[in-house]
């Protein structure tokens, strides 16, 4: 049937697919780059190959990520996101003092005593006479800003008059090591599995419990 001459005629668009943004490509190359570190270390991981696994050029990689070491901080970066979107205001804010408590010490365990953290640490140890690069990266990238994410939420609970405490960045020492030090240490050492999900919790309750009645005002 002939189109009428006043009829536009609708076809689909030429030429190449929609680009993908830089932010989603780069999302692409650290999942990528998590895969090759867990499998071949820091020293045994290549740019080529986070390239290839990821299905983007060398130039792009070196133009979003221009380093190894760039990328590997790039790959604990996003772990620590979660937890600090974990553990934000708009989630934890109109909750009661221990709920808020055991929601942040279940964030802060699945972070911590998760197979892959607990393996990065691992290559983090194994590797750092090497690369002290990476070590200062995993502490102020990993371990400084949750432990100052913590500090920060107890000295707010301090403010309002819910917790009585002296030092709340001491305070945030003393609860991350009774939430994660003695199973963490187990696995690394390889005696346990990493806990489960309700394991984790569990012991969020417990320790939240016994961190409140010592320091409930």
């Amino acid at each position: 049937m002939a189109v009428r001459q006043n009829e536009k005629v609708v076809s689909r668009p030429r030429g190449r697919p929609p680009v993908r943004c830089d932010e989603d490509t780069r999302r692409l190359i650290v999942e990528a780059a998590r895969e090759e570190f867990l499998a071949n270390g820091f020293a045994g991981t290549c740019m080529n190959d986070v390239a290839q696994r990821a299905g983007v050029s060398t130039k792009t990689l070196y133009r979003l990520i221009p380093t190894k070491a760039d990328l590997f901080i790039s790959v604990i970066s996003f772990r620590i996101e979660r937890f600090m979107l974990d553990t934000s205001d708009d989630v934890v804010g109109g909750l009661d003092l221990a709920e808020a408590l055991e929601r942040i010490l279940v964030a802060y365990g699945k972070l911590t005593l998760d197979a892959e953290t607990i393996a990065l640490s691992r290559l983090v140890i194994g590797e750092s006479d090497r690369f002290p690069e990476i070590a200062a990266a995993f502490y102020e990238s990993a371990i400084v800003r949750t432990c100052r994410a913590m500090q920060s939420w107890l000295a707010r609970q301090s403010e309002r008059g819910l917790l009585k405490l002296e030092d709340a960045r001491a305070a945030s020492s003393m609860l991350r090591g009774m939430m994660i030090m003695e199973p963490q240490r187990a696995v690394m050492l390889g005696q346990k599995p990493a806990p489960s999900a309700a394991e984790i919790a569990d012991r969020a309750k417990k320790v939240a419990h016994l961190f409140l009645e010592g320091c409930r005002a």
